[in-house]
Formats: C-alpha cells, structure tokens, sequence
C-alpha cells in the first residue's frame, strides 16, 4: 500500500498492485485495472518511486 494525496489535499491509501497505468496531463492520474482512477498531487516520479519501494517490500522487486 501507497499513501498518496489528494488534490484536496487528503491522504488516502491506495494498494499499488491495481495500478494500470500513470498519466501526467498535467495532474498525475492513477488509473486502476478495475477502471476506476485517482487524481493525486504527487508527480509521476514520485508515485513511480514509491510503488518501487512497494514492491520492494513486499518482495515482489528485488
């Protein structure tokens, strides 16, 4: 699990293993593989980073 930011500015947790794909237009959009999606105030890199170090811990990554 991920904790991302909302564009309210809300934290909230997302598991990172639905994630499908992540857009910048120019908001960073997570979009999940049962369709829905999440606008968050982290950049991409960001958000690429920390499901990285997801997976990492869950060994998934090495």
């Amino acid at each position: 699990m991920i904790t991302l930011t909302k564009l309210n500015k809300e934290p909230f947790t997302l598991n990172a293993v639905y994630i499908e794909k992540i857009e910048a237009t120019p908001d960073t959009m997570i979009f999940l593989t049962n369709g829905k999606h999440y606008v968050v105030l982290e950049p991409v890199e960001e958000v690429k980073r920390r499901v990285t170090e997801f997976y990492q811990e869950i060994q998934l990554l090495k």
